[in-house]
Order: structure tokens, then C-alpha cells, then sequence
């Protein structure tokens, strides 16, 4: 059974957290920065649950000593919603965030995708090739056709449900959803803005479209 750290101060969530997930996996529960340290010089875990405001360490502080030693997944899980955290978040090391209040599905789903990367994977990094783009998703970096591209958050959490389902077709209501983490009234502007700039960052390299548009239906990674 898949071992998990729970790191949260806030009792009510953090055993949310664990009624949620210990019917499938072995949870331990932390509710401090220094105490969850302690359990990670004792014990190993498959995946790491973590808020970033704690007592003793904080949550951005445990992840760089995590990540001076070990590569284990971490889902961050906050209440910060500044662009410039959560990139300083995931430079630090995080592989994943939720926002608070969230979703109890979108956690299982979450979870089920960090562990499932790892799965007969050895290496240290999860990353993700589909045709000429390469994303790396321990150190949030893009690649086409090795030239290092810049996006931002947005751009970065669209590419990523792209590559890890390169057939499908998302719906302007699929892509929404997933990433805004917000109910979809039929605000076509947010996504069309999206990918319009998405698709900019790519035609600095390469002509092709690399997001295409399925008329009436929604949009598709272009893997031709």
C-alpha cells in the first residue's frame, strides 16, 4: 500500500484528508513544518500532501529541504492563489497544487496521476514527450525541439492537459474546469486568451499549430 504524508496545521482539513484517502492508502498525518521534517528523516513516503503555512517550517521551506535530498511527489495544497508563490512553489520543487477550498476528487485524481507517473519509473524527473515538446514536470520547464519556452502558469497547466491526454478533444467547459478549478458559464474569452497565447509562445519555433481547433467541439494537441 502507497504511503502518503499528510502535511496540514488545519485539524479539520488534514483529517478530511485522511478519512478521504485511508481506505486506499497508508496515511500519516502531520499538523507542523517540523514535525512532518522529523517523520521524513524516519520514514519514506510515496507521495507528500502539503500546505505551505505552517507552524515551525514552513511549507516552502520543507520543500527545498525535501528536495535536497529526495524526489518524492509533492502536491502542494493552499490557500495563496499569488501567481508569484506558486511559481516560487514550483521552482522550489512542488510537482502539483490545489487550491483551497477544493474538490475531494480532484485530490484523489491528483494523486492518482503523481503516482501513477512514478510507476516502474526510476528516474527523478516526470516528464512528458509528445512529438517535438518535451515537459518536465519536477522542474516545470517546457521544451520544443530543445528550445526552452516561457510560460506562465495558465500556459503551463493547458500544455499539461494536452500531453497527458494527446487524443482527446477538451471542451472550452473541460479546459475551464480543470484549470480555473471554477464552475464554466460560457466565459469563452479566459480561454480563447489562453490559447491564443499558448499557441504564440510555439509559433517562435515552428509554423505548426500546435493546439488545434475542432470546430464546435472544443480543442486538440495537434501530433502530426
Amino acid at each position: 500500500m502507497k504511503k502518503i504524508l499528510v502535511v496540514e496545521d488545519d485539524n479539520n482539513i488534514n483529517h478530511l484528508l485522511n478519512d478521504l484517502l485511508e481506505a486506499d492508502y497508508q496515511v500519516t498525518q502531520a499538523f507542523a513544518g517540523s514535525e512532518a521534517k522529523r517523520l521524513l528523516i524516519s520514514e519514506e513516503f510515496d507521495l507528500i500532501l502539503l500546505d505551505l503555512m505552517l507552524p515551525g517550517i514552513s511549507g516552502e521551506q520543507l520543500i527545498a529541504d525535501i528536495r535536497s535530498k529526495k524526489s518524492t511527489p509533492i502536491i502542494v495544497i493552499t490557500a495563496k492563489n499569488d501567481p508569484t508563490v506558486l511559481s516560487d512553489v514550483f521552482d522550489a520543487g512542488a510537482n502539483d497544487y490545489i487550491a483551497k477550498p477544493f474538490n475531494t476528487v480532484e485530490v484523489t485524481a491528483r494523486i492518482k496521476n503523481q503516482l501513477r507517473a512514478r510507476i516502474g519509473n526510476d528516474m527523478e524527473e516526470t516528464v512528458f514527450t509528445v512529438g517535438n515538446i518535451k515537459l518536465n514536470d519536477d522542474t516545470h520547464e517546457v521544451y520544443y525541439q530543445d528550445q526552452l519556452l516561457s510560460l506562465t502558469q495558465k500556459e503551463y497547466e493547458l500544455l499539461k492537459c494536452f500531453l497527458t491526454h494527446p487524443k482527446k478533444v477538451f471542451t472550452k467547459a473541460n479546459l475551464y474546469e480543470t484549470i480555473w478549478q471554477e464552475p464554466y458559464f460560457g466565459d469563452d474569452n479566459t480561454i480563447m486568451v489562453h490559447i491564443s497565447r499558448l499557441r504564440n509562445k510555439f509559433q517562435e519555433f515552428t509554423d505548426q499549430e500546435v493546439i488545434k481547433t475542432i470546430w464546435g467541439v472544443g480543442f486538440q494537441l495537434n501530433t502530426g
